[in-house]
């Protein structure tokens, strides 16, 4: 924080009063619209002592934002000017919203963060604001009941659109949007089965259960450094609902196969793990494509990888047509929000308008490379019908070669985010053969 006191000291870096001022700048970096992962690798090293702490705060406040924003209007009338004080204040008042419990030691380790941000002065502004929450909590729950952004933790404008959206679940979708999300695995199947690996994790107090072919939910998360044979590639962590894609695109071996934007390779990764089939990773970035090598590497897997626009094909394409093509393409993540909580606040009406001319640009793009016969499979972990729905009805009445199957029993996928699995959508397309 660039107004860090420089007459004081800092407090001590594993403190909670450190873990508050970091968090802080991760938030108040977010609220001047930068992306949260960019915030928490320009945090001052000096406030990163405990970075679990400050990632759980900032991620805590940024999912309640609505609502603490609608504490803090109630006590602070006049909005502070400085950005990173009113950050501070935004994280302390969360965390004592959340953590009753622990009242005592928020306020006593929010006031030393205030006076090392901001003097005296802030310190007793945010004793203040933290003792008059404690009196006024009824007063403050009453003004979120009744301000529905706040209550649902979501932009105004965001509401609508799962309203319209989802009528009968648009609730649901918003409620799941504000918790912690689930944790799960996939297991390499190669190295591996899932009898094995929870036996391994019961082994180590994991406790989890199997789901579907491959894949294992925890009951609580676990840093991959406690999964006994992650280091050794036998799992992977992945959503549940992420897990679904390889078996929807039904890869065979020996097949052509094209991940379109592949990082960092979690799907591409299960495709390979489920058959011998040649494929190649695309994806815009070096830095992501070096992502897709790491995670190769350590599952024992190879592949192709190559860094390209998959909406220009003649940059990157040797001609060859691909059996089958998964376009796993960039959305407004509204179905992974709660992993990416500041997508709420950075996202605007006009951005999912913008995702949907980038996605039909890459699916007409993608489709002059599919061979005739072959399978496209369009993904997106997105909850926004103009993403979804739309956009492949669209695709499909523009493409006259264009045949849509129905591998669950229905013409799309479209996974709600529950308690077990984030939200996303699947649609399998097919190019007629005797197409070119």
């Amino acid at each position: 924080m660039n107004s860090l006191s420089a007459s004081r000291p800092l407090p001590a870096s594993d403190s909670l009063a450190a873990s508050l001022l970091g968090a802080a700048h991760a938030v108040a970096a977010v609220l001047a619209g930068n992306a949260l992962d960019e915030a928490f690798q320009r945090t001052p090293d000096a406030l990163t002592g405990n970075p679990a702490a400050v990632r759980d705060l900032a991620y805590q406040c940024l999912r309640a934002h609505a609502a603490i924003e609608s504490r803090l209007a109630v006590l602070v009338p006049k909005p502070l000017r400085e950005a990173d004080r009113r950050a501070l204040l935004l994280v302390a008042l969360c965390r004592l919203t959340t953590r009753a419990e622990g009242a005592h030691t928020t306020v006593n380790q929010a006031v030393d963060a205030a006076r090392t941000l901001g003097g005296d002065r802030f310190a007793a502004l945010m004793n203040a604001v933290l003792r008059n929450a404690q009196r006024r909590a009824a007063e403050l729950d009453n003004a979120v009941a009744n301000d529905t952004a706040a209550h649902w933790q979501h932009p105004g404008w965001w509401l609508e659109r799962l309203q319209r959206d989802h009528p009968g679940h648009w609730q649901e979708i918003a409620a799941q949007g504000n918790t912690h999300p689930p944790m799960a695995l996939r297991v390499n199947i190669r190295r591996s089965t899932v009898e094995h690996a929870l036996a391994r994790l019961e082994g180590v107090g994991i406790d989890a259960v199997a789901r579907g072919d491959s894949g294992i939910l925890l009951s609580r998360p676990a840093p991959v450094a406690r999964l006994p044979g992650f280091a050794a590639g036998e799992l992977s962590v992945q959503d549940l609902g992420a897990q679904r894609a390889a078996a929807l695109l039904d890869a065979q071996p020996g097949m052509r196969v094209l991940d379109a934007c592949a990082a960092p390779g979690g799907k591409a990764s299960h495709l390979l793990e489920c058959a011998d089939v040649d494929l190649l990773a695309l994806d815009l970035g070096a830095q992501r494509a070096q992502r897709i090598g790491e995670n190769f590497e350590r599952l024992g897997l190879k592949a192709t990888i190559v860094v390209g626009d998959a909406g220009k094909p003649d940059t990157w394409w040797d001609g060859r047509a691909f059996d089958r093509i998964l376009a796993d393409v960039p959305c407004s993540a509204s179905g992974v929000v709660r992993r990416h909580p500041d997508a709420k606040w950075l996202r605007r009406p006009a951005d999912i308008a913008g995702f949907a001319r980038q996605q039909r640009t890459l699916l007409d793009a993608l489709w002059r490379v599919l061979a005739p016969g072959g399978k496209l499979l369009y993904a997106t972990c997105s909850v926004f019908r103009a993403e979804n729905e739309d956009q492949v009805a669209s695709f499909v009445d523009r493409h006259s070669d264009c045949l849509r199957l129905s591998p669950c029993g229905a013409p799309d996928l479209q996974l709600l985010p529950t308690a077990e699995h984030d939200g996303f959508y699947y649609a399998l397309l097919q190019k007629r053969a005797g197409t070119d």
